[in-house]
Parts: structure tokens; sequence; C-alpha cells
């Protein structure tokens, strides 16, 4: 086995000269591949459609058969790639990324610098245990926060955050699919295979060493105009609370122990019924005791609690009010509940020609509807209606209704468009957490498997299975969530991609590619070997996904080792390090998610990108050796 600094015999690299030339199914296989790089740098067809013509194709070559080109579905890899998207929907449906970028926005201060440090060190944190993409949509509004609190344009931290999101694919066996389907074919090629955190040692310094360098050269990034890219093509809340002028009509009372209401059912109360009253919200508790509850026939109210109403009444009748039910009046916020907005939202719908609605008053559509949305607005056209006695406004096909409810219940009216089809939904829609109270839970779900993991009790595929019932069990993901997680498109590509690989090894063209790279490097050393793979796989990167990559340079990887007589591990490793370095292209998906908001251009990811991916491989092919002797 080669030392790192050992040269190259000139006789060992004579003694293999004589290859096998070309081939023709060779060079069919290699036509094919290079019309699939083609259409993936085009992107026509979409990357899944490419991966299903190829596993179409191949088998016309008589290369490999049907059944090998479809055999990647069987691949435990995939269930194990399947099964973390599970964990990272889960984990996001929890709030886990989105409470840590509420916190650091409350932490990072007013330095933009310290800002774009913290940024980068949670996003790459999270991304070593939840798939980079979604992390870096996650992240999006935190920027867009971020950026307005410092007074910055998100041009100077939507880089940063991608750049640390691709990054974070170092840190983790299961960071990143690439890894998993490089460490699956060191296990098929009879290795040990690497550990959960074996990457870890590389991702720490070149994280930090990115941090440096961004703060370095955000002075190169565009400065972009901040009001224009924060524009937003959903509205907030309280454009609705101006245009429907429903400041006004926010009334706040308190149940006093000898009033009425306590312990009376709302449906027996006839509040809902009465012209120009509507229940909101109710608080019951203080501090950590402190509970919202919604409209429903069943709320018993006690005493204590603080009652939202909506009210349209005169103030005389206001008063009268109060003095009937015993309430004590609280001071309103002028702002319509919108200090309660991760509890309670707005929806714009429209009546369609079939709905029930139709012809039926405000007061009776509710009536109809038993549901804990309340009408508070209503428009034809672009002008709103007066919102006083809007109880007695006959509906008709066509009119705008503003409703107001749990969001849970907003997310139901998208699923039953049959009498109200939902025209327009708040920016803070995609703010609330869908299952924000499982969030220790979601913790203690990634814990268990990142243990199982590390300490190799059970297989990686059977780790992730268990955490995704774990996640279904503590119910921070549904099944038909989970479904609907399973990222197919990525799923399917790989399984496509993997077919050119057999192709490639049984026609030769591994071994080829394998004697080639080491006949350029001759009497010039190990290091010059990594850094020839590193940078061959980062151009090939330049035009398909990283999972694409590693299917198929991990076998020229694999053959070079054995082509030196050499552990394999060092070249997997450079291999999977350079699949997560696609800094200098918008194409990858973590770029193209930012490109827009930051109003970035292709030459913005090569002035910034090429630096970094320099540096990325300076620090990779000198510490790869050192961890993993050859």
């Amino acid at each position: 086995m080669p030392s790192v600094g050992l040269m190259y015999p000139s006789e060992k690299i004579r003694q293999k000269t004589d290859r096998q030339p070309m081939n023709a199914d060779l060079l069919l296989v290699l036509l094919l591949l290079g019309a699939a790089i083609l259409m993936f740098a085009v992107n026509r067809p979409r990357v899944d459609a490419v991966a299903l013509l190829a596993m179409v194709a191949l088998p016309f070559t008589g290369v490999i058969t049907v059944n090998e080109a479809i055999a990647g579905f069987a691949n435990p890899n995939i269930v194990l790639i399947g099964a973390m998207f599970v964990i990272g929907e889960a984990l996001a449906r929890a709030g886990v990324a989105r409470r840590i970028g509420d916190w650091l926005v409350t932490r990072g201060g007013n330095q933009p610098w310290r800002q774009m440090a913290l940024l980068m060190l949670t996003v790459g944190l999270l991304g070593a245990f939840m798939s980079s993409t979604g992390i870096v949509a996650m992240f999006i509004p935190v920027v867009m926060r971020i950026a307005i609190r410092t007074r910055t344009a998100p041009s100077q931290l939507m880089m940063p955050m991608a750049y640390a999101a691709l990054i974070s694919g170092m840190l983790t066996l299961v960071a990143t699919s690439p890894n998993l389907v490089i460490n699956y074919e060191l296990v098929r090629h009879g290795a040990e295979g690497f550990s959960f955190f074996a990457f870890t040692p590389f991702g720490v310094p070149i994280l930090l060493l990115s941090v440096l360098y961004m703060h370095l050269a955000r002075r190169k990034l565009p400065k972009g105009n901040t009001d224009d890219v924060l524009a937003h093509p959903r509205p907030k809340m309280k454009k609705w609370v101006k245009r429907y002028q429903l400041a006004d009509r926010e009334y706040r009372v308190r149940v006093r122990p000898d009033s009425p209401l306590v312990q009376q059912q709302l449906s027996g109360l006839g509040i809902s019924a009465q012209a120009g009253v509507r229940l909101i919200l109710v608080e019951r508790g203080e501090g950590r005791e402190r509970r919202l509850l919604t409209r429903s026939p069943d709320l018993r109210f006690e005493a204590g609690d603080i009652v939202l109403l909506d009210l349209d009444l005169p103030p005389g009748e206001v008063t009268a009010l109060y003095e009937r039910y015993k309430v004590e009046p609280l001071p309103g916020t002028g702002r319509y509940f919108m200090d309660r907005a991760n509890t309670v939202g707005m929806v714009e719908v429209i009546i369609p020609e079939d709905s029930r609605f139709v012809r039926k008053t405000v007061a009776e559509a509710e009536l109809i509807g038993q549901s804990e949305l309340m009408i508070i607005g209503l428009r034809r056209g672009k002008v709103a209606r007066e919102p006083f006695n809007l109880r007695e406004v006959v509906l008709k096909v066509g009119d705008t209704l503003l409703l107001a409810g749990p969001w849970r219940t907003i997310r139901q009216l998208q699923e039953d468009s049959r009498d109200l089809v939902v025209l327009n939904l708040p920016r803070e829609f995609a703010e609330v957490l869908p299952a924000a109270n499982k969030a220790p839970y979601a913790v203690l779900t990634l814990a268990v498997v990142v243990a199982l993991m590390a300490t190799g009790i059970v297989p990686n595929v059977h780790a992730a299975l268990i955490g995704c019932l774990m996640m279904g069990f503590f119910g921070c993901i549904s099944l038909d969530q989970a479904y609907r997680s399973i990222q197919m498109k990525s799923l399917i590509m790989i399984v496509g991609m993997m077919p050119f690989a057999m192709a490639l090894d049984r026609t030769g063209g591994v071994d080829m590619a394998a004697h080639a790279l080491i006949g350029l490097t001759a009497n010039t050393g190990v290091y010059s070997v990594l850094a020839l793979l590193f940078a061959i796989t980062v151009v090939l990167g330049l035009f398909i996904s990283g999972t694409a990559n590693a299917v198929l340079l991990i076998p020229l990887a694999l053959a070079i080792a054995e082509e030196l007589q050499a552990s394999p591990y060092p070249f997997a490793m450079i291999v999977a390090l350079a699949c997560s370095s696609s800094f200098m292209t918008p194409i990858a998906p973590v770029n193209s998610l930012v490109a827009t908001a930051g109003n970035y251009g292709f030459a913005d990811f090569i002035r910034i990108g090429l630096p970094l991916t320099l540096i990325v491989m300076v620090v990779s092919v000198l510490m790869v050796p050192w961890v993993f002797p050859l």
C-alpha cells in the first residue's frame, strides 16, 4: 500500500498501458450517458424523465438486462433516502428549524457579520440531519426577517446560507443522498462503509473556513434593493385589517366570577346568532398554563377567561352587552388580534356557482357551514363592504369573503372547495407550524435515530424506518404527509442513473477512465490523484445533480483505489466531499432556491463559488489521507 507522498514508479504505469481498446458497447453507453448529461444540463426533459429514459434505453444495448436496469428500486439505500425525507419533513412540521431560526433572529443582534456567522453555523448544523434543500426553503423567511432587522439586502445573506447548507452534507453520513450512495457502493464492494460521523472531521473545519471566507467575500455579493427583494405576492393580514376596516371592531373582555357565562356552553347562549357579535378566540390561564381555545359549540366558559370578540355594534349596545353578560372590558391593540396570529388566521375565499351559500345571508351561511371559521369581511369586486350589519347581507356567486379562525381549519378548507374556493392566503400562513407542540418528540426521535446509526446496533435503513414510525406515533407527521414528503423525483433519478454505473463497469469504461487518470498523474503522488478526482467531480457537478454525480464517479474512485492497491476510503471520501461542493452553479437545487431571492446571476456563483471550491479542495486533499490512511 503506497504512502501518501510516494511517487508512482513509471514501470508500474507502463505495465498497465496494454488495455482493451474502446469497444462498440462502451461507445454506445458513453453516447447514452452524454445524451443524459446534456438533458440534465438543459433541464429538458426534467431529471426524473431522463432517468426513466435511461432505464428504458440501456437494456437495448445488451450490456445490462431489464431486471438489472430496474434493480435500483430494490436497493436498501433508496429506502433509506426516502425514510430520511420523512424524518426531515417531520422535523420541519414540528418547527425545530423555525424555532432555531427565531432564536437566531433574536440572538444575532444588529450586526450583519454576526448574523451571517450564526446563520451559516445554524444551517450547517441542522442540515447535517435534514434535507439541505428543505433547510434552505425553511430559512428563506428567516433570512428575510434578519434582512429587515439589520437593514441589509437579502443578497448579502442568501448565498452564505445556501453554501452552509451544501457544506452540511459534509458533516454526517445521512446529511445528503450522495453520501449514502457512496457508502452503499463501498459496502457492496466488500468494505465496511463509513461510520455516521466519518464526515465530521472534514465538514467542521470546512464550515468554519467558509464562514470566514464569506465574511471577507460578502463585499463582492450584489448589494440589491432591499425593498424590491422583499416584495411578496401574498398579502400580510394587517393589509386585510386595513382593507376590510376591522381595527375598530376588536374587543377583548374578561369573564367575571359572577358572569352568567360561567360553565355555560357556547351553543346554548345564542351569542353567535346575535347580530353584530362574533367570537374569535378564548384565552384561558396565565403564563405557561395559558391556552388558546377556538370557537366550538361545546366550548364552556370559565371565570377569568379572556374572550376576543368581533363586534359591529353601536357603542351603546356594546356597553349593554358588557352589563348583560357581566364581563370586564380590556384595552384593544388596534391590530385586530394580530398578536394571536400563531393560532388564529385569515383567508379570502370565493363563493362558487354550486355553493350552498348562494342566496343565503351571512348569518345563514355560518349556521349551514357549522365551521370554526367566522365571516368577518365581504367584498364584491375590489371594493370591500362596510363592516357593519354584515350578517344581513345576501351572498351572491363570485362574492369574496374574508374568514377568520384556527389555522388548522383553514388548512382543511384548502382540501374541501365544494362551497368555498380559497382565493388568497396570507403570508403568515407559511409560517404557522402544523405540529409545533411536537418539537420535543421530534428531537427525541432524531436523537434515537442518530444513536442507532452511530453505534451500528441496527443497519442504517432499519434505524431510519424506526425513526419514521416514532415520528408517526408521536403525531409529528401523518401517513399521508409522510408519503407526500418523499421526493419521488429524486429517488427515480438515483435509480435511473445506477444502470449507467453498471454498464460502464461491464464495458471496461470505469477501468479505462481509472487508468487514464492515474496516467495523467504519474510520478506526481497521491495528492495529485485526489485533487484531479475532486476536480472532475466538481466539473461534472456543474451539469448534473450531486446524487447522479456520485452514482457515476464512485465506481471510478473505487477502480483507482484497486489500481493502486490502496484503501478505497480516501478516494470515496474525496468524491463525497466534491459532490457537496456545488458552489459555482445556480443549477444545484439549493442554489436555485436563493438565486431569485438574492438576485444572483450565474457570474455571481462563479465569482464567489470558485475560490470557496478551491479552499474546500485544498482542505479535503490534505486532510483525507491523514484521516483515512492509504
